[in-house]
């Protein structure tokens, strides 16, 4: 019984020990490279910007240390974090932590929702009339939730990916996200073509790039020139959406223009 208590609480020891060990870290590194990119979810002050996403401040470091660690190695699978917390470094890590760990915790009601104002706001529009303009060029379906989507992508895009160039200045692409019609078991129907028939929109997100988007989008994050926006079924903007996870869940795909369907809308050009 002593032995595995011993065990045990060696264990449970052995970060707090590897962290006694580190080097002492850079509080105004760690500060720098929070508002370069942490910010953009979890707040200036290591309050979130959204109840979704858990505050920072305050927390041990020993902890925060520990989960980006995990984050960066794939231990701990999160899309967003996975993808950020590939590019940073060990020192980064523990300058992050021990900045976060130094803040005040966040009190009942802090407004958070200006601290990043650059990844709350967006360039994009919904383009008029997409779905008659636009090429659809892959449908998805996501019976498990059940959804379908449905893919377009302007002329400039369609030639870009026809021709085998990087996307260009001009590129738009539009993801309609639609609850699929049900039966009277209530199972997702299924169409003549093998996809889920269409019922209702649910919302819808585009993808533009423009010379110079990207100038205020944090590096960590930065998809060259692209933006995101998120709208509405009824086609207004999403207000309250954070794109940073639009940002951070395509960041790690930039040998394909940052486009999770570049291989099929290549294949689909190259039909036409």
């Amino acid at each position: 019984m002593k032995r595995f208590a011993f065990v045990f609480g060696a264990a449970a020891f052995a970060p707090a020990l590897a962290l006694a060990q580190a080097p002492t870290p850079d509080l105004a590194a760690g500060k720098a490279k929070a508002e370069q990119v942490c910010a953009a979810c979890h707040g200036a002050n290591g309050v979130s910007v959204s109840a979704a996403i858990p505050n920072l401040a305050g927390q041990k470091q020993a902890y925060l240390a520990s989960q980006l660690t995990a984050f960066k190695s794939g231990a701990r699978k999160n899309a967003v974090m996975n993808a950020i917390a590939a590019q940073i470094t060990p020192a980064d890590i523990a300058n992050v932590a021990a900045f976060y760990a130094g803040l005040q915790g966040a009190s009942k009601g802090t407004d958070t929702s200006s601290m990043f104002p650059t990844l709350l706001n967006t360039r994009v529009k919904l383009p008029d009339d997409y779905r008659t303009k636009y090429t659809l060029y892959q449908t998805v379906n996501y019976p498990e939730r059940p959804q379908v989507r449905h893919l377009y992508a302007n002329d400039v895009a369609v030639k870009a990916a026809k021709d085998g160039k990087p996307m260009p200045n001009g590129a738009i692409f539009v993801l309609d996200v639609f609850t699929p019609k049900l039966d009277s078991a209530g199972k997702p129907v299924t169409g003549k073509d093998g996809h889920l028939e269409p019922d209702k929109i649910s919302f819808t997100t585009v993808m533009e790039m423009q010379a110079g988007w990207g100038k205020d989008i944090p590096d960590l994050l930065k998809n060259g020139d692209w933006n995101y926006g998120i709208f509405n079924a009824d086609k207004t903007p999403r207000g309250t959406a954070n794109l940073a996870e639009c940002y951070a869940c395509h960041k790690p795909l930039d040998k394909d223009d940052f486009l999770f369907s570049l291989k099929p809308l290549r294949e689909f050009a190259a039909k036409k």
